[in-house]
């Protein structure tokens, strides 16, 4: 396993109404994170707050290309980005004990904190097809170039960490820095990892190592 210290590349936040981050995800413009009561969305490049969506948002979110869903209590809700409306939902496969999810592959992958497994998901009734195990308490979950990336958070350490999607076998670890946690992760495609920062209500560009 190759082990390094995660770089940091920027924090943005914290943010106007958002006391905490949970889910992140990107929608090639800009990044959406969950904060409890509200999905709230921000520019990357600047760093501004550009709109806020009024849903239930716990945990992990993610986005498929035209939608976005969020983790809400124990159900995955998927939401109109232009409207905010909910236009359906399925349950959860952790039943509330959700934390991390990721769109890859025409299905979703939800990660269980405290059981520390990630389920993909089938997105339209929530069958669980399959589950990864790992060693740690799992956060946020995200993909990017056939590679599967988690966080990790437990006691006062957290790492971002890439996995073999079969054997669940550690490949690679970012380890934070000392005083900052992993409670959301996203790629953005390219070079950078969007961090959430759970109660510092920041999130923090992590540079992807190539």
């Amino acid at each position: 396993m190759k082990k390094s210290v995660a770089e940091i590349i920027r924090e943005y936040g914290p943010f106007e109404d958002a006391p905490s981050v949970a889910g992140v995800t990107f929608d090639g413009r800009q990044v959406w994170f969950a904060s409890g009561e509200k999905l709230h969305a921000f520019d990357p490049d600047d760093g501004r707050q550009l709109r806020s969506i009024d849903v239930a948002s716990h945990a992990g979110t993610a986005f498929d290309g035209r939608h976005l869903f969020q983790i809400a209590g124990d159900r995955i809700l998927k939401i109109e980005p232009a409207s905010g409306a909910v236009l359906s939902s399925i349950p959860a496969p952790g039943h509330g004990g959700d934390s991390g999810l990721a769109w890859s592959e025409g299905t979703l992958w939800v990660g269980q904190h405290r059981d520390r497994k990630i389920h993909q998901i089938d997105p339209a009734t929530g069958d669980i097809l399959r589950t990864i195990e790992s060693n740690r308490m799992v956060t946020g979950v995200t993909w990017v170039d056939g590679e599967l990336w988690h966080g990790t958070w437990e006691g006062d350490e957290s790492d971002v960490r890439r996995i073999d999607p079969v054997t669940g076998e550690v490949l690679q670890s970012l380890d934070m820095p000392e005083g900052t946690a992993v409670s959301g992760l996203e790629s953005d495609g390219g070079d950078r990892f969007f961090a959430g920062g759970g109660n510092s209500g920041k999130i923090r560009a992590i540079r992807r190592p190539r």
